[in-house]
């Protein structure tokens, strides 16, 4: 890097380390709580959708999942002038629904030419953080929609889309509360067809029939309940977008789009990542993300042999449905 630009990359490394109470960024270490909440709200404010959705510290690595949506009714009555005595309710629901914290690195390279060229700007190190926080962002919704196993060595090259990173949303609905997908009509067809012919007729009769079968009824009637939808049901063609006043290339990444339309009552969105062909029938503030309190990780360290400077980053996270009775998932969506 250019020596202008390296005065600059120095006091940044260093006040890095004086933020975090350490001697070196040079060396793995523990980032501070205020610096890591600071990074937390900088990966959020990068992505509407983050910003919609849970995004918890925990005290422990393994637990119950803290419950944040109302689940049951707590109203009733109790005749006490015998022996009965009223018998409070928990309406958030502490069912068997636990969370597991695992180790996420999120490890970033910045070529020498690509930060002599930030260095001509007053924020530098601004434009720093913000890359960092909007790739992690980024492959955090890409995780939460694809997410399938847990590797101890993951591959980007057979795992585009981050499957064997952790386990996301849509996985945990299918096999923690299998009774909440819906993958087939005709049995052994493997498919939910719609169109004339199909097992439904529009989108809309089948997004009802999702809410009435697979979200329990003491939510079915919530006003907060959205259908996210693949790209594939909602192309650009024919889905017009509410956001106004924004780029829609640049909206793509990390936002929620609103369509002006409904789909079977309920406001249909679309989020990055999501699988084709798939709709998933929640309130968005019913998925979590929940992240180890004092797990963050980083280690700047200049590569000279790849011309580069590497961010080592890493966290323990996991990805929480907070009540599964008020999700519907339904895949296999053929339109004929």
């Amino acid at each position: 890097m250019r020596n202008d630009t390296r005065k600059l990359f120095n006091h940044y490394v260093r006040e890095v380390a004086r933020i975090n109470g350490v001697e070196s960024a040079n060396v793995q270490f523990s980032i501070a709580p205020t610096p890591a909440q600071s990074l937390e709200e900088k990966i959020q404010l990068s992505s509407e959708f983050l910003g919609r959705i849970n995004v918890i510290s925990v005290p422990e690595p393994k637990g119950q999942a803290i419950g944040l949506s109302v689940t049951r009714t707590i109203a009733g009555r109790t005749d006490t002038t015998g022996d009965k005595i009223r018998n409070p309710s928990d309406p958030t629901g502490f069912s068997d629904n636990t969370y597991d914290c695992q180790k996420t690195d999120f490890d970033i390279a910045l070529l020498y030419s690509k930060i002599d060229t930030w260095a001509k700007f007053q924020d530098f190190p601004d434009k720093w953080a913000s890359a960092c926080a909007k790739a992690i962002g980024l492959d955090r919704i890409m995780i939460g929609w694809n997410g399938i196993s847990i590797a101890a060595t993951t591959n980007r090259i057979q795992n585009p889309l981050l499957q064997d990173v952790n386990e996301g949303w849509l996985h945990k609905i299918r096999t923690r509360s299998p009774e909440r997908c819906m993958t087939e009509v005709v049995a052994g067809s493997g498919k939910i067809t719609v169109g004339a012919n199909g097992d439904y007729k529009t989108l809309d009769a089948l997004v009802k029939d999702a809410v009435d079968d697979l979200i329990d009824e003491v939510h079915q009637d919530a006003t907060d309940l959205v259908v996210i939808c693949g790209r594939s049901l909602l192309n650009d063609k024919n889905f017009a977008i509410l956001n106004k006043e924004q780029d829609n290339q640049n909206v793509l990444a990390g936002q929620v789009l609103v369509g002006q339309k409904q789909i079977g009552g309920l406001p249909a969105v679309r989020v990055p990542f999501f699988p084709d062909n798939a709709c998933l029938i929640t309130s968005l503030d019913n998925l979590s993300i929940y992240y180890l309190e004092g797990s963050k990780r980083r280690f700047i360290r200049e590569e000279p042999e790849k011309n580069r400077v590497a961010d080592y980053q890493s966290s323990n996270e996991d990805y929480v449905i907070e009540a599964y009775e008020k999700v519907g998932l339904v895949e296999n969506i053929q339109l004929l």
